[in-house]
């Protein structure tokens, strides 16, 4: 589109003169200078110079005007080769294109080596071609700078993803025999860079991991570009491992950072046999690199494998299906119950919803993978809007059985909460099923929270403002700080189940749970703990003073009829102390 642009440049427009080209002559002949000059004349602004020295001092005070230069190879005070190689050693000369003029047929395959792009023939007898090759040498020259500076990553100095896709199916084209590897490289957590130390740095990070980039894929003759954000692909010949490669990436880093803090995760792609696409490859190296645990280390390269590929024909296929699990309820919730343990006895006080999917060609599919995959493909919205429908209809039959209100608590992915309509549709599950918003809790993660700090925040305030509870997801598995959870709002904080699993007496995972239900104190925020087991993980948070706890130690997630049951109970412990409160009464009367 560009190209098109200046090819129908309004060459009548009132400044006719700004879009006229600029020719530099160079030749030690008068005579040459206005035979040449009176060719060109009508259609380019014509400089001219005599000599080498002359010409380079015209070249260096028109540089950014100058659309061509004829140059003459034997003059006096420095001739064409010396101007050539000048040219082409001085960066910001070196886009400006050379003709060269002269009739020694001999010195052609020199010019060409030294930078010229075409030759003119003296005696200059024939105009009409002359004219021809200058404007066709000056439109190459356009559209070779416009595609250099199309393809320039302005940041990092790599290709772009458009100009590199284009020179890789170039490359395959004329090198068919060639095993390539196709590489994508991220930096893990880098959202967080951005957050907590600025853009500035996290630029400078970037152009870091870019320069690293940049020195593997050459020292094996490779070529990469920054696709997106922190992401950059290369295309490199097949090498038996990428030590060299995250090698030269962290030491561009440690540069920078003097930390070993910021790593790097690389996935590959080898297809010797070039059976998928450019873009295949490159898809299965970012499923490779995706597989590396973001908070891992010491696996930095992943390879992709045959268990790769049938976990992606897998993923695709639950992709698939979850409309039709949905239209057929395949997916069924449980209730995972919720005790208060402030008082003498621990008390039923609410649950948490769970989903389960029973897929009826592979099974039971467990939850930690289905809904982390609809979450990264944009799916997870259908569930969850399914899950508060069918809890919210649960709550009302409780209420309708029992007389008694049991709220209960359901995920709010990040991909709802920047949904227009999340408080909308919450609003409508509640009216359908005559609901207050104390009826149904929400769970938003951690994470959601650090990723994007002021819309997160806006959403939950208007949530809170009407009316619902918001709880903290997750806590200790994110990256909030101090500073940032006061100003947080929510309404209680649900520590994640790493926490309890290894706390004792006196250790530091009991330290640290002692220290975060500090904060929560301070806050005026209860705690709820997930994922306990043990009657000695209850005993060492009740005594720490948690508020509410959940896990196996009470119950496993159960149906809504088991769950019902638990409510039955609940109301009888809570009889009971009444009518023997009566019968005490009836015998002191």
């Amino acid at each position: 589109m560009a190209l098109n642009v200046l090819r129908t440049l309004d060459i009548e427009a009132k400044h006719e003169k700004d879009f006229r080209r600029t020719i530099l002559i160079v030749d030690d002949e008068p005579i040459n200078l206005r035979i040449l000059g009176n060719i060109l004349v009508a259609e380019y602004d014509i400089a001219y110079a005599q000599t080498g020295e002359e010409a380079m001092e015209e070249i260096r005070n028109q540089k950014g005007f100058l659309s061509l230069v004829l140059l003459d190879l034997y003059m006096p005070k420095g001739n064409g080769f010396m101007v050539l190689d000048s040219i082409r050693q001085d960066e910001s000369l070196s886009k400006i294109p050379i003709i060269v003029l002269t009739s020694d047929k001999s010195a052609e395959v020199d010019c060409l080596r030294r930078g010229a792009v075409d030759f003119l023939s003296k005696p200059y007898d024939n105009p009409e071609v002359i004219r021809a090759r200058i404007a066709r040498a000056i439109e190459l020259s356009i559209d070779r700078n416009i595609i250099v500076e199309t393809g320039v990553d302005v940041l990092t100095g790599l290709m772009t993803k458009e100009y590199f896709f284009q020179y890789c199916r170039e490359y395959d084209k004329f090198h068919p025999e060639k095993e390539m590897d196709a590489i994508v490289l991220n930096v893990s957590k880098f959202h967080l860079i951005n957050e907590l130390y600025g853009r500035v740095f996290g630029d400078r990070i970037l152009q870091g991991v870019a320069d690293g980039v940049r020195s593997a894929s050459r020292s094996c003759g490779g070529v990469a570009c920054r696709y997106s954000g922190d992401c950059f692909y290369i295309y490199i010949e097949h090498q038996i491992n990428y030590d060299f490669l995250t090698r030269m990436v962290q030491e561009k880093l440690f540069e920078i950072s003097e930390t070993n803090d910021i790593r790097v995760r690389v996935g590959v792609y080898s297809d010797i046999y070039r059976s998928s696409n450019l873009e295949q490859r490159f898809d299965r190296a970012m499923t490779a690199c995706n597989s590396i645990g973001r908070s891992n280390a010491a696996d930095m390269v992943a390879l992709y494998d045959n268990h790769m590929h049938e976990k992606e024909i897998y993923e695709a296929k639950l992709l698939v299906d979850i409309d039709r699990a949905v239209s057929e309820s395949q997916f069924n919730v449980v209730f995972q119950p919720k005790y208060d343990i402030r008082g003498d006895e621990p008390r039923l006080c609410s649950a948490e919803v769970l989903v389960r999917w029973k897929h009826p060609e592979y099974g039971f599919v467990r939850p930690d993978f289905f809904i982390p995959l609809f979450e990264e493909n944009g799916r997870i919205k259908d569930l969850d809007r399914y899950v508060w429908h069918e809890a919210a209809k649960q709550v009302r039959r409780w209420k309708d059985m029992y007389g008694v209100s049991i709220p209960v608590s359901v995920n709010v992915s990040r991909v709802d909460i920047f949904d227009p309509d999340l408080l909308d549709y919450l609003k409508k599950t509640l009216d359908d099923n005559a609901l207050a918003p104390d009826d149904l809790c929400l769970e938003i993660t951690e994470t959601a929270y650090t990723d994007s700090v002021t819309q997160i925040i806006e959403v939950v305030n208007n949530l809170r403002n009407a009316g619902f509870k918001v709880e903290m997801d997750d806590f200790g598995k994110g990256y909030s700080s101090l500073n940032m959870l006061t100003s947080l709002p929510i309404d209680a904080l649900k520590l994640d189940m790493a926490f309890i699993k290894d706390i004792a007496e006196n250790n530091k995972e009991m330290s640290m749970v002692e220290f975060i239900l500090q904060i929560a104190r301070f806050l005026g925020v209860p705690v709820i703990a997930e994922g306990v087991e043990s009657s000695e993980q209850y005993l060492l948070l009740k005594k720490a003073g948690c508020d509410i706890i959940q896990g196996y130690y009470f119950s496993k997630p159960v149906s809504s009829s088991e769950f019902g049951r638990l409510i039955e109970r609940n109301l009888l412990d809570e009889k009971e102390p009444e009518a023997l409160e009566q019968v005490e009464a009836s015998e002191q009367e």
